[in-house]
């Protein structure tokens, strides 16, 4: 199982659709429709670029955290928004509370941790980085 951390706190999977990956993706035919229950899995090394002409067709992007300190995810969903990708932006995987803020800048709406990481880092702790928006030190070093 896992759990679906928001700026509210720790909630369940609310995704009905299932999940494919770029390879099966890639193999159809031409542009595929337009379906907000489309939803693809990226791994942590997926040039966005990719996508470019597809953005508007993928309900959900789920972009893979093989580690906590390998932060290409998080260079991947900036690069996603800059696209004008709209959908669903999920980080899984190996994503602690201390990140949660930059994960959000980043342009992530959600992200998917497993049971055992949030025993281990209970909701309050990502709870007090839900408030990602006034804890901006590049604002604070302008001011």
């Amino acid at each position: 199982m896992s759990v679906i951390v928001t700026d509210t706190g720790f909630g369940p999977e609310t995704w009905e659709g299932g999940f494919t990956d770029l390879e099966t993706l890639g193999a159809s035919e031409g542009r595929p429709d337009p379906a907000p229950d489309l939803a693809l899995d990226l791994p942590s090394d997926t040039d966005p670029a990719a996508l470019a002409d597809r953005l508007d067709a993928i309900g959900m992007i789920r972009v893979d955290f093989p580690s906590s300190a390998d932060g290409r995810g998080f260079t991947i969903a900036r690069r996603l928004r800059l696209m004008g990708f709209a959908g669903r932006l999920r980080a899984r995987g190996h994503v602690i509370a201390d990140q949660y803020a930059m994960a959000r800048r980043a342009g992530f709406d959600e992200i998917e941790i497993a049971d055992d990481l949030a025993a281990r880092q209970p909701q309050d702790q990502w709870l007090r980085r839900a408030d990602w928006r006034s804890h901006n030190y590049q604002a604070r070093l302008r001011a």
